[in-house]
């Protein structure tokens, strides 16, 4: 077991060295044409377990987004050094998720990537913290990530506070156009971190836009059967069904309330785990007009759309996860050219003070305050005849929203 367990260094103290980043290395030839030390890159996902298709997700873009920074000839700042990745099963475990760091650490990890869960998240990043090692949050919602004060832990994502207020404003517009059809609502969340912690914010805030939460409703995770949620669901007769879960629960969830014929104004998800390609090509008739609040690429970047067609030639769907880890692996690889080194401490400060530019992304300018990016946003998206429509922000939609959806007849 590795013995360096220093405290986390302060922001502060890795920014103030920042200015003499990488001096002594940029520019400068390989003597002898030596090749340089791989940069050791800890990948960990849940690739096995209840969330598996969304790690292996990941994982594919994070190790798609190594292959692209290697072909293009590495680190240039470290004499074209390239990313090795360490790849690294959670298995949907907060203990084998830590069990990882402390394996990849023995290893010689310069920086870790994950972990799709946030509950597996937040202990993997403690535990990376002991070592002062960064770790870049591809995908975890909660806002625990980058509340405890730890110095090792960056996230260009918005978590589920801004996407939950982002949300409500939609919604809120959404109602006020439609004549306020929509006045109460009824949330099904998932019974962790995530899911519990994003209904607690909507059940807060959407009196504020005059709609009435009937009910709020937690499942297990896995849950194989929502029949009964969708009897309350009924008996509550809500306007709006809101939803915060994973891919299958998602998916489980809006397939029962379809096919019991579950009048809605709208089902309207925040952060929905199954909201998605397949999803909506699969079952074109359940998704139908269905709208979520999340993380989407830029249908109008260029690079994103490239990196779409590739990602659907490989048999794969362009996921979140697909593009979320692809965007991190990239902002490393932008923070290692610009600390010209894989040391720690350096690694950490060009985090600190990056101004990556996130182009597969609807975000600005990269700017972190406490590990988190103030320059992402999500997006809204519709599913609409097997396809997902981004609706909002006004600058990136694609079609108008439909809201209220028809009524089953």
């Amino acid at each position: 077991m590795a013995t360096d367990k220093k405290l986390p260094v302060s922001r502060r103290g890795f920014i103030a060295g920042a200015g003499t980043l990488a001096a002594g290395t940029m520019g400068f030839p390989l003597i002898g044409g030596a090749q340089p030390a791989a940069v050791k890159v800890g990948i960990i996902h849940p690739v096995t377990g209840f969330v598996a298709y969304a790690g292996s997700q990941g994982r594919f873009g994070a190790t798609l987004a190594v292959d692209d920074v290697n072909k293009a000839g590495g680190i240039k700042s470290m004499g074209g050094a390239k990313l090795e990745p360490l790849l690294g099963d959670s298995q949907s475990k907060v203990e084998v998720g830590v069990a990882e760091v402390e394996k990849m650490n023995e290893q010689g990890v310069a920086a870790y990537i994950g972990c799709y869960q946030s509950p597996v998240g937040i202990a993997a990043s403690q535990a990376a913290a002991k070592y002062n090692t960064p770790f870049l949050i591809d995908v975890g919602a909660s806002d625990l990530l980058v509340t405890r004060g730890l110095k090792n832990v960056f996230r260009i994502k918005p978590g589920f506070g801004a996407c939950v207020d982002q949300g409500i404003s939609l919604l809120g517009d959404l109602n006020k156009k439609a004549n306020g059809v929509a006045k109460s609502a009824v949330i099904v969340h998932e019974s962790g971190e995530f899911g519990t912690g994003t209904a607690k914010l909507l059940a807060s805030k959407l009196p504020s836009i005059g709609i009435q939460v009937k009910e709020v409703i937690g499942h297990d995770n896995p849950t194989r059967n929502f029949d009964n949620i969708a009897l309350r669901i009924r008996s509550a007769a809500p306007d709006i069904v809101m939803m915060s879960n994973y891919q299958n629960e998602y998916v489980l969830l809006a397939r029962t309330l379809y096919q019991q014929k579950v009048n809605l104004a709208a089902m309207y998800s925040i952060l929905g785990g199954g909201f998605n390609y397949k999803f909506a090509k699969e079952q074109p008739d359940v998704s139908q007009y269905m709208i979520d609040v999340n993380h989407w690429y830029n249908p109008k970047s260029e690079k994103a759309l490239a990196l779409k067609k590739r990602v659907e030639a490989a048999g794969k769907e362009f996921t979140f996860e697909v593009y979320l880890a692809y965007t991190v692996v990239d902002l490393l690889a932008d923070a290692l050219e610009h600390a010209g080194s894989a040391d720690k401490e350096k690694l950490t400060a060009a985090l600190d003070a990056s101004t990556f530019k996130a182009e597969l992304m609807p975000y600005g300018p990269t700017k972190f305050v406490n590990g988190q990016n103030e320059g992402g946003r999500a997006e809204v998206m519709q599913a609409i005849k097997g396809d997902i429509k981004v609706i909002a922000p006004e600058q990136f939609a694609e079609m108008p929203p439909v809201f209220p959806k028809p009524k089953f007849t």
